[in-house]
């Protein structure tokens, strides 16, 4: 017997980058989100952000106990909006196999109702969704139209009575870092980037949960069904955390070094080095034109994501089992 299912097809468009290209796509997020992490009143002082000098970083940049984690948030916002093949394939699963969204362009909103700046943001949301956007709660129950609320899950932050002009479904969507789905379909889910897997928190509205694999267990997709959670950890070795981590330190390393080339013993590697060298060729320039600057120098990583149904042969065994065999043309019925 045969059937036809569905299958998703992902092609890589380029080979995969040299370390340089690939710690250079993420050390683009990570000066956005130190950029963003500066308090308003010193950002009002150098002018707005647009005006903050690479070189002026180190001085107006405080380092806090969350800023690796904010960071962090928006290195996996720019890796899926960037299709970066580090992470494509555990978003598509997360979204697609775990909370049955339709779709072949996978896209992220960056939200944040507690980060400085999230007036820009909660617009930059409000002009990306349209009236048709559905965010999937993942209970029973209509999805409810983000857009509409999208005012109210922001307000509800700020003020915790807020929460009761919200649908109950998503009264704990202000929790949200990002809205994580797909363009084509307009169908999103409530998305929590914690850095470190114990800070993860249920919250009605909330669907996936994205965090670093942490040692020792596995990183598989799992549904964790006490916080109603699909939570898909990011591995480390020789993926995506590694070389998060590896463009965390660089910065860090460049900011401690005052804006200059930080010595050999601080940045012993070549590879970062060079990504170091980048900075500091640019470091006159305002780090929001930085950003912009090095994008070419960065690994694209794009995929070519796409759906197509299949014939599959099913055959029984001699233990009873069933086998399947994909193949390339349709497989005629017994009768013909």
């Amino acid at each position: 017997m045969y059937e036809q299912l569905l299958f998703r097809f992902e092609h890589q468009l380029n080979p995969v980058a040299d370390e340089v290209s690939a710690i250079t796509a993420v050390v683009r997020p990570i000066l956005q989100g130190v950029l963003y992490a500066l308090k308003a009143e010193v950002v009002a002082e150098a002018g707005g952000r647009d005006q903050v000098k690479l070189m002026m970083l180190p001085r107006l940049y405080r380092r806090g106990d969350g800023d690796c984690g904010i960071c962090f948030e928006y290195a996996v916002h720019d890796a899926i909006e960037h299709h970066n093949a580090l992470v494509m394939d555990r978003i598509v699963d997360a979204l697609s196999h775990h909370c049955k969204i339709p779709g072949n362009s996978p896209a992220s909103i960056l939200f944040g109702a507690e980060k400085t700046g999230a007036v820009q943001l909660i617009e930059t949301a409000k002009e990306r969704l349209t009236d048709a956007s559905q965010l999937l709660a993942g209970t029973r129950g209509r999805p409810v139209k983000l857009k509409k609320h999208i005012d109210n899950v922001a307000a509800a932050f700020r003020k915790r009575d807020q929460q009761l002009l919200l649908p109950h479904s998503i009264s704990g969507l202000w929790k949200a870092d990002l809205f994580v789905g797909f363009d084509d379909s307009d169908r999103w889910v409530g998305t929590t980037v914690k850095i470190n897997q114990n800070h993860l928190e249920a919250a009605r509205g909330l669907r996936v949960g994205i965090v670093p694999c942490a040692q020792g267990t596995t990183d598989s997709i799992r549904r964790d069904e006490q916080k109603n959670l699909i939570v898909c950890p990011l591995p480390h070795d020789g993926a995506f955390m590694e070389v998060f981590y590896r463009a965390w330190g660089i910065v860090q390393q460049f900011l401690k070094a005052d804006g200059e080339m930080p010595t050999e013993v601080y940045l012993p590697m070549p590879t970062d080095r060079q990504v170091a060298k980048y900075l500091v060729e640019r470091r006159v320039f305002p780090v929001v034109d930085v950003i912009d600057a090095i994008e070419p120098l960065a690994q694209p990583h794009l995929l070519d994501t796409k759906q197509s149904e299949v014939d599959v042969y099913f055959r029984r065994t001699g233990r009873g089992t069933v086998g399947g065999v994909i193949a390339p043309f349709p497989i005629p019925s017994p009768s013909s």
